[in-house]
C-alpha cells in the first residue's frame, strides 16, 4: 500500500546565551534566548533502512542554530531567525520551508516572553 507523507523535523526549546538586542545594555552581555525550528520536509520519502543518513539529523539543526546565535552580536531577533531559516533551506534540498521562532524571556517585565516567528519557503524553481 502506498502512502502520501508529510514529514516535519523540529527542535523546540533550544536555550542559547546570545548577544542580541538594540538597547545599549544588550550589547554588554549575553542573555538567554529560546529557539524553535520547524522544518517542513514536504513529501520526503520515509527512511527504508532505518539509517540516519536517510533523514535530516535534528542535532545538526540545533548545533547550527546555536552557532549562528553565538557567532556575533545581532540587533534584531528577526535577523537571527531569518539566518537560521535560510541556512536550513540551503543545507538540505528536501526542506520545503522552515519556520523559526525566537523568544527572549527577559525582554519585557510584564510578559513571559517576547519574540518573533518567521517562515521562509523554498522558491518553486529551486
Amino acid at each position: 500500500m502506498a502512502y502520501q507523507t508529510q514529514t516535519n523535523i523540529f527542535v523546540r526549546g533550544l536555550e542559547v546565551q546570545a548577544s542580541i538586542g538594540v538597547h545599549p545594555h544588550e550589547h554588554e552581555t549575553t542573555q538567554p534566548i529560546i529557539i524553535d525550528v520547524l522544518l517542513d520536509m514536504g513529501g520526503a520519502v520515509l527512511p527504508e533502512d532505518d539509517m540516519l543518513a536517510e533523514t535530516l539529523d535534528y542535532s545538526i539543526v540545533a548545533d547550527k542554530a546555536a552557532e549562528l546565535a553565538q557567532e556575533a552580536h545581532v540587533q534584531l531577533v528577526e535577523t537571527l531567525a531569518s539566518r537560521i531559516a535560510a541556512w536550513a533551506l540551503c543545507a538540505d534540498k528536501r526542506v520545503v520551508s522552515c519556520t523559526v521562532c525566537i523568544a527572549k524571556p527577559h525582554a519585557l517585565i510584564n510578559a513571559d516572553v517576547a519574540g518573533v516567528e518567521i517562515t521562509l519557503n523554498r522558491e518553486k524553481n529551486d
